[in-house]
């Protein structure tokens, strides 16, 4: 009998989270992209552990590789403290690694490098996800799923437009979603049976352990950048294995709203990243950070409530349709539809719209601050203009977007 505790208590996580992110530039020179701030008080990395965690997989390695530093910090000062008896989340970089000199040169090398985790670990079945997407997801209906189907492995899928799906890795399923083929960025996709949206891969996997030690064994001796979409798949369906598609859209969380469900997002360009960002803000977001019945985890530090300071005209300290993150102050100062990180301070005269400032932020007086990313412990002398100016801005050293979004960074 299948059971959502039994399957999760027999399951291990491997997280891969060593991404750098180069489309995020530059906010990722200093950092990988899992662990770039989102929402204010969030990392990216803390969506898909958040999915495991609610799902009731606490058997988790998280496989970092670039600038992983501020990540492995991270998941030590949070992640790391949240677990049982033979529960962890801990985190594994290629130098920590004695049984390989080198860096992971693909998503299957990176398991490969450290299957020696899995196999000690007793799993039946063995997760593999991203660390680098902005999503909610219930991993344990796909592991039923997965088991019913005495699958040898899943691939987790969206539902996108034909035009779409040429950025995508597509599946061709059956009636029954099991996979015939599988492509990499067709320019013509195989549409889902009876439908005329594509199945595209969320690079979400699971595997019965058994076949995932056995595929990779045999990819060894054929790859050395060993990848899941560009190796391991096409090998398994080349083999006859049991390959299916588990549809996202499917995917039901606790109290979820309507406009939430298929929400995926990759963020993996600036404008992405910024327009995620602002649908938080909105009074009806496609991700709903307020839900109780799914939370979303992450460190939450020893800071004092947000405040507003001064009611006076023309100096009042004022938040509008912002997320405002625990250590803030707003000092005479008003911020609009933005979102400020811990510890920031807006003084007095000076204005944010429609930003995203990270944490510990300093804003100048008189200082005015429009469609701009700021980075973590920059402060914006007083009086200067950010986002109204570009080429201004260009000659400072900020990276201006073609829809004017300014980054600024140290």
């Amino acid at each position: 009998m299948y059971t959502v505790g039994n399957i999760s208590r027999n399951t291990i996580a491997m997280v891969l989270a060593g991404g750098k992110g180069e489309r995020l530039a530059p906010i990722t020179t200093y950092r990988s992209k899992p662990a770039v701030p989102f929402g204010g008080k969030y990392k990216i990395i803390d969506f898909v552990l958040s999915n495991l965690f609610n799902s009731g997989i606490k058997k988790v390695f998280i496989l970092t590789q670039y600038h992983a530093y501020s990540l492995n910090k991270h998941i030590k000062e949070s992640w790391g403290k949240w677990t049982g008896l033979g529960e962890y989340y801990d985190t594994i970089s290629p130098e920590t690694n004695s049984m390989s000199e080198r860096w992971f040169k693909g998503t299957a090398d990176a398991i490969l490098q450290n299957l020696r985790f899995i196999e000690s670990s007793g799993a039946e079945y063995v997760a593999i996800f991203g660390g680098d997407h902005i999503y909610k997801m219930d991993i344990s209906h796909m592991m039923v799923y997965h088991s019913m189907n005495k699958a040898d492995i899943s691939i987790a899928s969206i539902e996108v437009t034909p035009e779409e799906a040429s950025r995508f890795g597509v599946l061709c399923v059956d009636d029954n979603l099991r996979v015939t083929s599988f492509m990499e960025k067709p320019e013509n996709p195989p549409r889902i049976p009876g439908r005329e949206t594509c199945f595209a891969s969320m690079g979400n996997y699971i595997f019965s352990t058994r076949k995932l030690i056995e595929v990779l064994k045999e990819g060894k001796k054929l790859y050395d950048d060993l990848d899941f979409g560009q190796h391991i798949i096409p090998m398994m369906l080349k083999n006859g294995d049991k390959v299916f598609a588990y549809s996202f859209f499917d995917n039901d969380i606790p109290g979820m709203e309507p406009n939430e469900r298929g929400y995926w997002k990759d963020v993996g360009t600036i404008e992405s990243y910024y327009e995620s960002n602002m649908d938080l803000i909105k009074t009806s977001p496609h991700l709903n950070l307020y839900n109780a019945k799914w939370p979303i985890l992450t460190n939450q530090g020893n800071l004092p409530p947000a405040k507003t300071v001064f009611d006076d005209e023309g100096r009042r300290g004022q938040n509008l349709d912002s997320l405002v993150c625990g250590g803030c102050i707003t000092s005479g100062g008003t911020v609009r539809r933005s979102i400020l990180g811990p510890n920031c301070r807006v003084n007095s005269y000076a204005s944010i719209e429609d930003s995203i400032l990270f944490e510990n932020v300093q804003i100048g007086r008189h200082a005015k601050i429009r469609k701009a990313i700021i980075d973590e412990n920059i402060e914006i002398p007083e009086g200067m203009e950010i986002g109204y100016n570009h080429e201004e801005d260009r000659r400072r050293g900020c990276l201006v977007t073609d829809s004017g979004i300014v980054v600024v960074t140290k």
